[in-house]
């Protein structure tokens, strides 16, 4: 077991912040490659976070090749530099982080949805059941496909006929595909078998929601959807 202090954090980037320790430690020697790196709660400890930056921080580390996972026996060194170009590297970090886009969901969706269910006209109801009968497909087929969970999304968003939420929703949507590390924990959590049901059927209740004109439902449970989710990325 090898024993290393590292410096408390304190910025809005945390997992910035973890991630350039990490790999200055690796890069020093003080890890080599098949060194198991500390466990997350104690990594959570030595920087004084909680442990969605340390999983980013993680997951931006594996997917630059210096470090890799083994189920139920923890993080391991790979490499001892970036294998996958600094520009990519330095592209990774810059971007908006996963925790700032939950984040930005948990806040401005219920909001959107209330308009959504105040607001939607026919065809917006229509164009909504046509995708929710797409996703309910794919699911039956054990398949996740993030293209119809985004047209869901921005579906509610033009059913509240409000053009900064629909504006919004647009940002929020090519920050998700903009950022690797995203979509890299979004294809180790909220994509499992286990979830992709449960995902279907939060979804499926938004929709009635809206149809039935019930505001309060539609509130709640998009603000349970965007916890769910928060906790889904963060629970591997």
């Amino acid at each position: 077991m090898i024993f290393i202090s590292f410096n408390p954090v304190s910025n809005k980037k945390l997992y910035i912040q973890i991630y350039d320790q990490i790999l200055s430690q690796i890069e020093l020697g003080t890890f080599k490659v098949g060194d198991k790196l500390p466990s997350e709660r104690e990594l959570c400890a030595n920087f004084g976070v909680s442990r969605a930056p340390v999983r980013q921080a993680l997951s931006a580390l594996e997917m630059n090749g210096i470090i890799y996972s083994r189920q139920g026996e923890g993080v391991f060194v790979k490499n001892t530099t970036i294998t996958t170009g600094t520009s990519q590297s330095s592209s990774l970090l810059e971007n908006v982080s996963p925790e700032d886009i939950v984040e930005a969901r948990m806040t401005i969706e219920p909001l959107i949805v209330k308009f959504a269910a105040m607001r939607a006209t026919a065809e917006d109801i229509e164009d909504l059941r046509k995708t929710i009968d797409m996703m309910e497909e794919e699911t039956k087929q054990g398949i996740y496909v993030p293209e119809t969970d985004e047209k869901l999304h921005k579906g509610i968003a033009k059913a509240s006929h409000n053009d900064l939420f629909i504006t919004f929703m647009a940002d929020i949507s090519n920050a998700m595909k903009k950022q690797e590390m995203w979509q890299f924990i979004r294809d180790r959590t909220v994509t499992r078998p286990d979830y992709r049901e449960v995902n279907f059927k939060e979804h499926k209740m938004l929709i009635e929601a809206i149809e039935n004109r019930n505001e309060k439902k539609a509130v709640e449970t998009m603000t349970s959807h965007m916890k769910n989710l928060f906790e889904r990325y963060w629970k591997v």
